[in-house]
């Protein structure tokens, strides 16, 4: 591309702006598209019927007419777009057709002329575009196009600037992509020359923020090429202000003492049961905290047996964290205070903020806070747990079972719901995280802090929104080769598709772009809150799978083609058994039961006919992870089951053989202490589901692929 090619565009969309105008005339499209090597087809700007016939003879074919005017964006509603003129006679009547056709759409609207384009041949239609997502900013977008794109909306976002190799991705991320490798018997399309197109229309989005939205649809692409036929440029109303951003080093020493702190103070603490000050101040103190504990309150001496100060300003030495306990109201001048006292990190418990409206009460202690460099946790939020620390920060159930799982919401509810589910089913915790309105402190806070933290080994956040997804996809893209993350992202909405003014626009709702986004930065995305908790509980608990073979071994055939179809709906593979394994499962099964995969041993069958084939898959190195359906006999009671599976799996890893088993089980009641023996021993078990245990493992894989670990060793 040109050295000049951004002093052309500037001057281009300088000159749009003082015209008052967002949309360019396919023209000035041109220019963007000549600049940035965007392949169009040859055209004209005809500015009367004689240049129209001249510009189509020397076409030497077919032409598409188009109306030129800044005043008519959507040229096909009025009227103004004739395809396939050819011949004088026809040229002179279709000029004539649009024109007329303009004047009576809008009688105002200023004609700059009939744009005479050459027609691309029939072939592959696909959408290229860009536009700016409030969460994410610049994001680039690939489909099908024509009528496809309107009524499968088969299209696939990624940030923009992509680079080569991220462009061609895009080709294979779409429901349809066999379709432009070429079927029965039609040519593929060149790959290379459509992911060219993806790519220079990104890094044009990232040039020039102005850019609104970008649309080339149809980019008619062939086995020799890729051209757009429309190039639809929008310029944004306005720009967002930029956010206030802080070094990586600012966010682990802020959050350092936010999670593992000296001394906490805990303004409008109190000692009257029924109030949040006297909830945070006995969790804090009858959980063991081993720092220092200050409660604040202006009309008490002593809290708990402990010496209160009339300000923060009069506790002694340094404090950490102030947790506030004390109406939306108070909370302003009260953090001026802490500021003033050099205290790091506000926890704001109180709600009344944003969440009701009052904004700019919100904004008044962002303000105190920026001023003074505090970080704020919320507000509107239960408070937080650091379970290394025996910190209980917060007016809700007390939490102490430590582990190495971090935990996030932005809902009180759905925190507590998190405790419940990690009490019922002993999940050990490293954390959990409020966050409320999130004034200050995020989610790409928290997923650097707990990036780095030797406690946490897996991250599992709930939000509802991001407030900057750029932050948040490079925090996740340096944690995910070091430990998963998991996010439950409530609200699939597309609310982003109701101010669009381009095709890429409508399509690029909410959570079609947070979908594909959060897959880009390798989080994994869990479908529903009860999937965020198990996926969290299981990981940590599994090996990293090296390869993608997957073996079912069972002993009833339904739950053999249930968990079949599981691993299919997850995206894992089946592994075509070889004749070597399939003759030495064989010699374990009985002559009515199944070999292939699944391995069907019968339900009939004693332990030592489970334990020969779970040796078995443990033993070949051509399989990677083993997947159990146990159904429940007296000939093989489930403790049985459940002891003897541990026991070899146990076995293997000693040997240094880790690969991750997942088992269903099914049978009375029993079962379930059976799965809560295996679990507790590393293979993750359920009773009475044959979907969960694979789809676990499913997210096991999808996290081993995205930290680049697949492949390798046994």
């Amino acid at each position: 591309m040109a050295d000049d090619r951004r002093p052309r565009v500037r001057a281009l969309l300088d000159a749009v702006r003082a015209e008052g105008r967002t949309v360019l005339t396919a023209p000035e499209g041109k220019v963007i598209a000549d600049a940035y090597g965007i392949a169009v087809p040859g055209e004209e700007l005809a500015t009367d019927v004689e240049e129209a016939v001249a510009y189509a003879a020397r076409f030497g074919g077919p032409v598409v007419m188009k109306i030129v005017s800044p005043d008519i964006p959507h040229k096909t509603d009025a009227g103004g777009v004739v395809v396939g003129v050819e011949g004088a006679g026809d040229v002179r009547a279709a000029f004539h057709t649009v024109v007329d056709n303009a004047r009576a759409y809008d009688a105002s609207a200023r004609i700059d002329g009939v744009q005479i384009q050459e027609l691309l041949p029939k072939s592959q239609e696909v959408i290229v575009g860009a536009v700016t997502d409030p969460t994410f900013g610049k994001v680039v977008a690939f489909g099908l196009g024509g009528v496809l794109v309107e009524v499968l909306k088969d299209v696939t976002f990624r940030l923009a600037p992509v680079d080569a190799d991220e462009a061609l991705s895009m080709l294979d991320s779409i429901r349809s992509a066999e379709i432009l490798r070429g079927v029965r018997g039609q040519a593929g399309v060149d790959r290379w020359a459509v992911a060219e197109q993806i790519r220079r229309v990104s890094q044009l989005v990232a040039d020039f923020p102005e850019i609104g939205e970008v649309d080339l649809n149809p980019v008619v692409a062939t086995a020799d090429g890729a051209v757009a036929a429309d190039v639809r440029v929008i310029l944004a109303e306005d720009l967002p202000k930029p956010r206030r951003t802080y070094t990586r080093e600012e966010i682990l020493t802020s959050m350092r003492r936010l999670m593992q702190p000296s001394s906490v103070a805990v303004i409008g603490a109190s000692d009257t049961q029924g109030k949040i000050g006297n909830s945070v101040m006995r969790n804090l103190v009858d959980g063991g905290f081993a720092g220092e504990i200050h409660p604040v309150n202006p009309r008490a001496d002593d809290i708990l047996g402990r010496k209160a100060y009339k300000s923060v300003a009069d506790v002694p030495g340094e404090v950490d964290v102030a947790v506030f306990a004390i109406p939306a109201e108070f909370v302003a001048s009260a953090l001026e205070e802490v500021g003033r006292k050099r205290i790091p990190n506000a926890v704001l418990i109180p709600s009344g903020f944003a969440e009701i409206g009052e904004h700019g009460l919100q904004a008044e202690i962002v303000a105190v806070a920026e001023r003074h460099g505090i970080r704020l946790l919320g507000p509107n939020i239960y408070g937080y747990y650091s379970t290394w620390q025996d910190l209980c920060a917060t007016f809700c159930t007390p939490y102490d079972v430590k582990g190495g799982v971090a935990l996030t919401s932005q809902s009180g509810g759905i925190g507590m719901a998190v405790l419940g589910f990690a009490r019922t089913t002993k999940t050990g915790v490293s954390a959990i995280v409020g966050l409320g309105n999130k004034a200050d402190l995020d989610e790409d806070d928290l997923l650097t802090w707990f990036g780095e933290d030797p406690r946490t080994d897996c991250i599992a956040m709930h939000l509802e929104d991001l407030k900057d997804g750029r932050a948040f996809v490079e925090a996740a893209r340096a944690t995910v080769p070091k430990k998963p993350v998991v996010v439950l992202k409530a609200g699939r909405t597309a609310a982003g598709a109701r101010a669009a003014g381009s095709h890429t626009g409508a399509l690029a709702g909410d959570d079609a772009v947070y979908d594909d986004i959060l897959r880009q930065a390798g989080v994994i995305r869990a479908p529903g809150l009860n999937d965020l908790l198990e996926y969290a509980r299981a990981l940590p608990v599994l090996p990293t799978p090296r390869g993608d073979n997957v073996v079912i071994i069972t002993g009833a055939g339904g739950s053999g083609v249930l968990l079949s179809d599981a691993v299919s709906d997850n995206g894992l593979t089946l592994m075509e058994i070889p004749p070597d394994l399939d003759a030495s499962f064989r010699r374990f099964i009985p002559p009515f039961g199944a070999a292939g995969n699944p391995v069907d041993i019968t339900g009939g069958e004693p332990p030592s006919t489970y334990e020969a084939t779970i040796r078995l898959g443990l033993e070949d190195p051509r399989v990677h992870a083993l997947v159990l359906g146990y159904w429940h006999t007296i000939v093989t009671p489930p403790m049985v089951f459940a002891e003897l599976t541990a026991r070899v799996v146990a076995e293997f890893r000693e040997r240094g053989v880790e690969k991750p088993v997942v088992a269903s089980l099914a049978g009375d009641v029993e079962v379930e202490e059976a799965c809560q023996y295996l679990y507790e021993r590393g293979v993750v078990a359920y009773p009475y589901t044959t979907e969960k245990p694979v789809a676990v493992l499913a997210a096991k894989y999808r996290w081993a692929r995205a930290a680049g670990l697949m492949g390798g060793g046994r």
